[in-house]
């Protein structure tokens, strides 16, 4: 599955990745992870401590991959409302979930400080970030005076993550977009 250039450490990871993706901690064993990435027993615990070591690894390389991608959108060109609007229609694998977000609904993950660090960070970023765009659309008069940034990033993100569910629940991204232009359709900087 994986090219011999790429060494056994970030093989690892990468199986870690996609396996915690589909599996969650649980049903992630050293066993998969190993067959995975193609490498031979003993290979973890040459390069990690563990499966708790290589899943942290695992979950931090996932977050900063959600940040890089979601800043992509967030810190490019246009107005608040069109880089909210880019981040919300920004290209999703949305029946297979968020990586990130299906961590916190993992019991072990949730249940581990250590685990679920990086996963309050990013989703602490990432409120953080759309706040900012909400105040800075205020300032410029392109968003209404009386909304909060703080809330209507939660509602962005709790749109993203609950789109996820309700598609996945469905079997269609009908759902998730249904949400999405719901969303858009209250944020719109009304005509002057």
């Amino acid at each position: 599955m994986y090219s011999d250039l790429v060494s056994t450490s970030e093989r690892l990871i990468e199986s870690t990745r996609e396996l915690l993706w589909e599996r969650g901690y649980v049903g992630t064993s050293p066993k998969a992870i190993l067959e995975r990435a193609g490498a031979g027993q003993g290979s973890m615990y040459h390069h990690f401590r563990g499966k708790p070591d290589l899943a942290l690894a695992a979950i931090r390389r996932t977050a900063e991959e959600l940040r890089a991608a979601a800043e992509g959108v967030l810190g490019g060109p246009g107005t608040p409302y069109e880089r909210i609007r880019a981040y919300l229609l920004r290209e999703r694998d949305v029946l297979r979930g968020c990586p990130v977000g299906r961590l916190t609904m993992d019991p072990d993950v949730v249940a581990s400080e250590e685990l679920r660090a990086p996963v309050d960070e990013t989703i602490g970023w990432l409120r953080g970030r759309l706040a900012g765009i909400v105040e800075e659309g205020k300032a410029r008069g392109e968003f209404g005076p009386g909304l909060d940034g703080e809330e209507i990033a939660a509602a962005v993100v709790a749109t993203v993550q609950g789109g996820y569910v309700l598609a996945r629940a469905s079997g269609s991204p009908a759902a998730f977009d249904a949400g999405v232009q719901g969303l858009l359709s209250l944020l719109s900087p009304r005509s002057r």
